[in-house]
């Protein structure tokens, strides 16, 4: 019952600091007071005063692509927007920076070119009217969130960099390990006779010209030795002291790092997996081995699974792996190379769109994506985030849920 207590009471100790630090950043105003409770214009937009001139700045998002949309007046009066030079200044997170002019447009001034999302940044807003000089600077935060490294540790938050992938469909192969057909050699005397010494054992390793065994010649009544034509471990040992030996292997010596896999190829992957092919090889909890090349098809298949097999060369040189272990094999056909990609794990629905979380120190904010193909693995990005972007994988649902509590809005 204690335990059960004491359970319970770790468990609220660590939602309550995963909870303290999970923070949302709050926007920051100048002296104008243009902040997060700064009031709305006529036209839905954020009102800038200065004295008694005023900018409403909004986002217009009923054409192929969001614009500023900027209203001027004096003393509530609209005033002639040829008359105003304004410029607006985005800094988003991660360092880059929009500088956003504006032409006339009937009574409001248009914003030239579009407002790429997130519509997520750090403002500044300059405008001259007869010489005199008016500015406002605020934040305006959508989708983004703060989190402690010491959170992001606990909540098993790990990060990884968009950029370039192969991307195509998956096949999942099985298969064991096997020594390679040339990895195994057989040790014979020289003439019959009678083993008068041995020198090694199975298991034993031995190296290339050592001295394994001495034979009594039945004929010559001679002893010759016996040495060993290749390096490696005894397999076999076929024969004791004052045995006498024939045509049989005295030895049998494998070389333990020239093994392979031999995968089962089913008849469905038959005509999509071919010879030259590469191949992932991995433990089956997962722990990558190495990569690798698929050679051609085996003269006989396994006939009690049913299926083809193909042998790939296995990177072994510690001789970690074993005849007859068990090994998984991935392998991408219809592969193609794509310039930007991300962990499709790593893909959020968000706000009824699909995102990915860039994360820049403790600052975590959605990245818009327009997707491409798709596999279990990879998703090839269209746009709506840069190459070397770092991005949040593992965690990426906490993040989101943190983002959704915090209630930063799309609002504009």
């Amino acid at each position: 019952m204690k335990s059960n207590i004491l359970a319970i009471l770790v468990v609220t100790a660590v939602a309550c600091m995963l909870t303290a630090c999970f923070q949302s950043p709050t926007a920051e105003t100048d002296d104008h007071a243009q902040g997060a409770e700064s009031p709305s214009g006529p036209h839905g937009g954020r009102l800038l005063r200065d004295g008694n001139f005023s900018i409403e700045l909004t986002i217009f998002e009923g054409g192929p692509a969001p614009q500023f949309r900027a209203y001027a007046t004096r003393d509530g009066k609209a005033i002639n927007p040829t008359s105003v030079n304004l410029t607006v200044v985005l800094r988003r997170l991660g360092g880059a920076v929009n500088n956003i002019v504006f032409t006339p447009s009937g009574d409001f001034l248009q914003g030239v070119g579009p407002v790429e999302e997130p519509h997520s940044f750090d403002v500044d807003v300059t405008a001259v009217v007869a010489g005199q000089r008016h500015h406002w600077a605020y934040a305006s935060l959508e989708g983004r969130t703060r989190i402690t490294a010491a959170a992001a540790r606990e909540g098993g938050i790990t990060i990884a960099h968009a950029g370039p992938a192969t991307i195509g469909d998956t096949r999942e192969l099985f298969g064991t390990v096997a020594l390679n057909p040339n990895a195994r050699s057989e040790i014979r005397g020289q003439f019959p006779g009678r083993i008068v010494s041995i020198t090694k054992n199975v298991g034993d390793r031995v190296r290339r010209g050592e001295l394994l065994a001495r034979i009594e010649s039945s004929e010559s009544l001679q002893t010759y030795p016996v040495y060993a034509s290749v390096s490696g471990v005894v397999a076999e040992r076929n024969g004791n002291v004052g045995d006498v030996t024939f045509d049989r292997a005295l030895y049998v010596i494998t070389d333990p790092a020239a093994t392979n896999v031999e995968f089962n190829i089913f008849p469905r992957d038959l005509g999509a997996i071919r010879p030259g092919m590469r191949i992932a090889i991995e433990t089956l909890d997962g722990q990558i081995v190495g990569d690798t090349t698929l050679s051609g098809y085996l003269p006989e298949g396994n006939r009690a699974a049913g299926t083809a097999l193909m042998r790939a060369s296995l990177p072994n040189r510690d001789g970690r792996w074993r005849a007859g272990m068990a090994l998984r094999g991935r392998v991408i056909i219809n592969a193609a190379r794509v310039p930007l990609a991300v962990r499709t794990s790593a893909i959020q629905r968000f706000r009824g769109l699909d995102v990915v979380f860039a994360n820049y120190g403790e600052d975590y904010e959605a990245r818009m994506l327009e997707l491409g193909r798709q596999t279990s693995e990879w998703t090839e990005v269209l746009s709506g985030i840069d190459a070397g972007t770092p991005y949040v994988v593992g965690g990426a649902f906490l993040v989101r849920s943190d983002i959704e509590k915090s209630g930063a809005s799309h609002d504009h």
